[in-house]
């Protein structure tokens, strides 16, 4: 692994797709889960921490791999886990334990 700095000298971190994802995980952590119900701490809260930290944890793993098709693949899961934020926020939405404003918010940080 040491010779690997040399050919790979980028690291996750500076990377803009890490940290709008960064970005959109600190939103559902600070933001969106405080607001939800008691009861949807275990069910809907879960699964939004869960995508959300799923979306920077899956771009860290590709940018381990050092193989283009890998990391190409891990950035397709992180895609789509910020998409599942997106329908999460959504379904928190339609029932009615979201505001119009975060749900807004959520879907500009996904795009």
């Amino acid at each position: 692994m040491a010779g690997n700095s040399e050919t790979h000298s980028q690291n996750f971190e500076t990377l803009d797709c890490w940290k709008a994802c960064r970005e959109l995980r600190l939103f559902v952590v600070k933001q969106v889960v405080p607001v939800l119900p008691l009861e949807e701490k275990y069910r809907l809260a879960d699964q939004l921490i869960r995508a959300g930290r799923s979306t920077t944890a899956n771009i860290a793993e590709g940018d381990g791999r050092f193989h283009y098709q890998d990391n190409a693949k891990f950035c397709r899961n992180a895609r789509g886990s910020s998409k599942e934020v997106l329908d999460h926020l959504i379904t928190a939405y339609d029932e009615g334990l979201l505001e119009v404003d975060t749900l807004l918010q959520g879907r500009i940080l996904v795009e």
